[in-house]
């Protein structure tokens, strides 16, 4: 376990960037009331100031690979850190609404890059029968850190009106405990030998992350490495038929993800307790309930990754999506509501166990070594394309659709989203990424 130390410390470190995201894409929930009275925001600038953070994501992911490609994983790491301090301080210390849209869209800025850096860092220095779980462990903080977030809310709502300051402000605390971890990691050896050039840096790194490795297996390693740089193809552009496989395979599980209906229901969970007539106890419900249940099977999920993989868990996930999805569609209908708590929790383990496990691990696992800063931008970028679209448009949905066609609508698409898996998905557990790089 000792001489495994320097990989799970890096992997964790990488990981924290996740509680950050989580942290902070929530922790606006419990200060967007007291904004709007503050400021007397209309309808459409509250809206614009609460999902600022959403469109700094996309922004963040679409522009994520070109840091990572260019400057190394560690320090775009580092700087996700600079950017969620900068946005903490701004948004607490914010004296109007312009300030605090650019602050918050800093924060976003930093969940985009931090959602294609952090999972391709670790899936690069796991060995693979441990990548599965360590690069999930940037799933695993996602869900800690929105747990964290509204525990710190409910913490910090009674100390009077700046309350919502200091909500937004602690934030503070863990980007600069992650910004100072940084600096203790690695760089990449992959990027080091095929960016770098630098054959020597990645040979040490990877000696240090695989202790186990004999002389000529790690000079083998690297051999390969270097093998998939220096090819013809490698350094050519992005969007090429050698591509369209891993690069087809990343839309379609981002895709997906998102039409599960996952951040409509995160978002809107009070919304839909009450369109079952439940009230008082429903905030509690819906983010403490949903959170523990994230937690608690996301760790399932994550156990389970490199022992069923990747393509399994999308099939239980698959099926428990579209159980959960029907049966609360029939509730609707029926009017059997004192199920639909039951089975917004169902379809929450569901979501934990299959695609909130496997996503950024399979996105950080299916591109070449050269391509692979700018894969995990296009999987991340349309992941966060297609939640803001679902998060403008629900609203809208909810006004002009009974919620049992809402539901029903998800649960269509999770049919799909099973046949997709059936015909066209690889397993990539246990396989190195230069083997995947050949496969596909």
């Amino acid at each position: 376990m000792g001489n495994r130390f320097f990989l799970y410390k890096s992997s964790v470190v990488a990981a924290l960037a996740g509680f950050l995201f989580g942290f902070d894409t929530v922790v606006i929930s419990g200060a967007e009331q007291s904004i709007q009275a503050l400021w007397g925001l209309s309808s459409t600038l509250h809206g614009l100031a609460i999902s600022m953070a959403l469109w700094g994501t996309v922004a963040g992911s679409l522009i994520g690979g070109w840091p990572a490609h260019y400057f190394g994983r560690r320090k775009t790491l580092l700087w996700i850190g600079v950017l969620y301090l900068l946005s903490a301080f701004g948004s607490a210390l914010a004296p109007e609404v312009y300030t605090f849209m650019i602050s918050r869209f800093l924060g976003g800025l930093g969940i985009g890059i931090s959602t294609v850096a952090a999972p391709m860092f670790i899936s690069e220095i796991a060995p693979p029968k441990y990548r599965g779980r360590l690069a999930g462990m940037f799933q695993f903080n996602i869900v800690f850190g929105i747990l964290v977030a509204f525990l710190s809310n409910s913490l910090l709502a009674g100390i009077g009106e700046n309350a919502w300051r200091w909500m937004l402000g602690v934030e503070a605390v863990p980007a600069l405990v992650f910004a100072l971890f940084c600096l203790g990691i690695p760089e990449s050896p992959r990027w080091l030998i095929i960016r770098k050039r630098d054959r020597e840096g990645g040979m040490e790194v990877f000696s240090k992350i695989n202790p186990d490795l004999e002389k000529d297996e790690l000079v083998n390693l690297v051999n390969q490495v270097e093998a998939t740089g220096n090819e013809k193809q490698a350094a050519g552009k992005f969007f090429t038929r050698r591509l369209l496989t891993p690069i087809m395979l990343a839309f379609f599980i981002a895709f997906f993800n998102q039409l599960s209906g996952i951040n409509a229901i995160l978002y809107f969970a009070p919304r839909i307790f009450q369109m079952t007539g439940l009230e008082a106890q429903t905030a509690m419900l819906q983010s403490v309930g949903i959170g523990v249940t994230n937690l608690i099977f996301t760790f399932v999920g994550l156990w389970l990754i490199d022992r069923l993989g990747r393509r399994t868990l999308l099939f239980i996930g698959s099926f428990g999506y579209i159980l959960s999805l029907g049966l609360t569609a029939w509730a609707f209908a029926s009017q059997n509501f004192g199920f639909v708590p039951v089975l917004i929790f169902a379809f929450i383990a569901a979501h934990a166990v299959g695609q909130g496990a496997v996503i950024w691990v399979f996105i950080s696992e299916i591109f070449p070594n050269r391509q692979r800063a700018f894969g995990q931008s296009l999987g991340s970028f349309t992941h966060w394309f297609f939640a803001a679209l679902i998060t403008l448009v629900f609203p809208f949905m909810a006004e002009a659709l009974a919620p049992q066609y809402i539901f029903g609508i998800f649960c269509g698409m999770m049919v799909l989203q099973l046949v997709w898996v059936k015909l066209f998905m690889p397993e990539t557990k246990g396989i190195p990424l230069e083997e995947l790089e050949k496969e596909l």
